[in-house]
């Protein structure tokens, strides 16, 4: 089966990252925040999409 090599580095790189904080998802996204910071970079954050629920055509409404 053939492998993407990029994605096999970054792939890597991301399991080397998560090893290094013994894969506690609090530490990682703290040191993911902090490299944000220093690195003197704009980012932006989009509030969250909200989806209205699906109602099918044909369905009786009950309550």
């Amino acid at each position: 089966m053939w492998e993407d090599p990029i994605v096999k580095e970054v792939r890597k790189v991301r399991e080397a990252h998560a090893a290094k904080f013994h894969y506690n998802l609090h530490a990682i996204y703290q040191d993911l925040k902090r490299q944000e910071r220093e690195s003197n970079k704009r980012f932006i954050t989009f509030p969250p999409k909200k989806f209205a629920p699906k109602i099918k055509k044909n369905s009786i409404m009950m309550g």
